[in-house]
């Protein structure tokens, strides 16, 4: 237990820059922000709570502080952003690092000696998995910036046109009790990345995952459809490990805010899936009127509609609805 303690301090040490030496009182003082305002920061960061008596903080602890301080002076922080952006931070970081010290640990116990390779694999790995994640960051940032500002009227109001997208899983709970924990996971993670590569493949964005669930985004509505086509049909193949998936899709004004979506489109796509049968893709007005006026206009062969009844769901009465298919499709 003593090995251990002492690999949990040294890893400490290296992660945070050294030791901690400073209570949180010492550190507000240092870096010239208010014990409450740096409480608030840390709150909604999921950091644990500590008493002013509690050396658990860093010198990196108050440099962190004035950073957060001179980014509310650009601006960036604003009084009605901070807690939301601080947040989202804390939480994605939170579920990363879990799942990252959860692969050391797992590699390191299949060693003699699991103390000394998690400490030897932290050295080694962790600088470059943190040059790594920056420059991911910088990627996606590059290309928020060249999407965003393509679209100046959206970019000021915060508000765009664009097609939502639900992707859910077909008998996800009674496939769950039928896998041990590494089947589930491995399917799972199987139906996540398939799902990721082909939205990323016609130009869309994943929003988030949420277990048997996928929402992604795309400004083409005709984009949105033939990514939900594509992963029906894997899905109807037995030969695919692709889980059978149902799809529903709506096309209007969404509100983007810290990397989420929000609003009416968001809200019907998510209850057109809840009525789509197993293999089906379910869209809304707006996607059925524009993908048919494109078509139109192009003189082309289409999708396939096949208009339902009025769909009344939660929060929205007698919706209009339509299963579209791939051209020749069944």
């Amino acid at each position: 237990m003593g090995d251990l303690s002492r690999t949990v301090e040294d890893l400490e040490a290296f992660l945070l820059g050294e030791s901690p030496s400073l209570t949180r009182v010492e550190v507000s003082e240092r870096a010239g922000v208010p014990l409450d305002l740096a409480e608030e920061l840390w709150h909604h960061l999921g950091f644990p709570h500590h008493s002013d008596e509690d050396i658990a903080f860093a010198p990196s602890d108050v440099e962190a502080l004035k950073t957060s301080v001179e980014l509310v002076a650009l601006g960036i922080l604003s009084g009605d952003s901070q807690a939301a952006l601080v947040r989202t931070w804390g939480r994605s970081y939170a579920r990363l690092a879990d799942w990252q010290v959860s692969l050391l640990a797992g590699i390191a116990v299949e060693g003699p000696d699991p103390d000394a390779r998690l400490t030897e694999l932290a050295l080694e790995a962790l600088p470059r998995v943190e040059q790594l994640q920056a420059y991911v960051w910088r990627r996606h940032l590059a290309s928020a910036a060249s999407r965003l500002l393509s679209e100046t009227d959206s970019l000021v109001e915060g508000e765009a046109r664009m097609a939502v997208c639900f992707v859910d899983i077909v008998g996800y709970t009674a496939q769950s009790k039928a896998l041990d924990e590494h089947e589930l996971v491995t399917w799972i993670e199987n139906f996540e990345r398939e799902t990721t590569a082909t939205v990323v493949d016609h130009g869309g964005r994943v929003i988030k995952t949420i277990g048997d669930e996928v929402l992604f985004t795309v400004d083409d509505p005709a984009a949105a459809v033939d990514v939900a086509l594509e992963l029906t049909r894997r899905g109807a193949d037995d030969d695919d490990l692709f889980p059978q998936v149902r799809a529903g899709i709506a096309y209007g004004p969404v509100v983007r805010r810290l990397g989420d979506v929000y609003g009416s489109t968001v809200n019907v796509a998510a209850r057109l899936t809840s009525v789509a049968r197993p293999g089906a893709v379910v869209v809304d007005h707006g996607t059925h009127d524009a993908m048919v006026d494109e078509t139109e206009d192009k003189d082309e062969e289409g999708p396939r509609w096949r208009r339902l009844r009025r769909v009344s769901v939660k929060g929205f009465s007698k919706l209009e609805a339509w299963v579209v298919r791939s051209p020749g499709g069944q």
